[in-house]
């Protein structure tokens, strides 16, 4: 069989689609099989299933910075880092099985630059914010989201968006005083 251009990125793209439809973490020989390609096609992309998964982790952390991003720069000043929390649950709910996987044990042996990158988009809107550096302040925003984020999915998207902006405006306001 021919290797078709772009197969890694393709590896990668089914692997998420596997695992966010509820397949569980894909094998590269089921990938392939998939894609029409040889084994040893994905063999060269990934020399084994942990290679595959850090990839699908720095893939997600990847697309979560986007999220971010884009959600960062839709609004002004703090309204941004409302939107980053909101960003985040919707990433969440979107890919339930990416988000599990990223933050679950395979997620601690890849991507840590990529989960670096994500990380930085909200400790920039925090420093933005804040008239003086406050230490704990990013991470505490981030144990909130991921809360919320975690309650969506264990609740099957229970809680309603105002409830989530609720919960977020708390946090946002002990920020603001610091």
């Amino acid at each position: 069989m021919n290797e078709p251009q772009g197969l890694r990125q393709r590896l990668l793209d089914e692997a998420i689609a596997a695992l966010d439809h509820g397949g569980g973490e894909p094998s590269l020989r089921a990938l392939a099989r998939q894609l029409g390609v040889s084994a040893m096609a994905s063999y060269r992309h990934f020399p084994s299933k942990a290679a595959l998964l850090g990839a699908v982790v720095a893939e997600g952390f990847a697309r979560l910075e986007t999220a971010l991003r884009a959600a960062d720069q839709s609004a002004p000043g703090a309204e941004a880092l409302m939107a980053q929390g909101l960003a985040y649950v919707d990433f969440a709910m979107a890919q339930p099985g990416l988000f599990r996987l990223m933050f679950g044990l395979a997620g601690r042996d890849g991507g840590a630059a990529s989960r670096d990158h994500a990380y930085g988009v909200l400790t920039a809107r925090i420093t933005a914010l804040l008239p003086r550096p406050a230490p704990g302040a990013a991470l505490a925003c981030w144990a909130l989201v991921h809360g919320l984020a975690m309650l969506q999915l264990d609740r099957g998207g229970a809680l309603s968006r105002q409830d989530l902006r609720q919960a977020l405006a708390v946090v946002m306001h002990g920020l603001a005083a610091g």
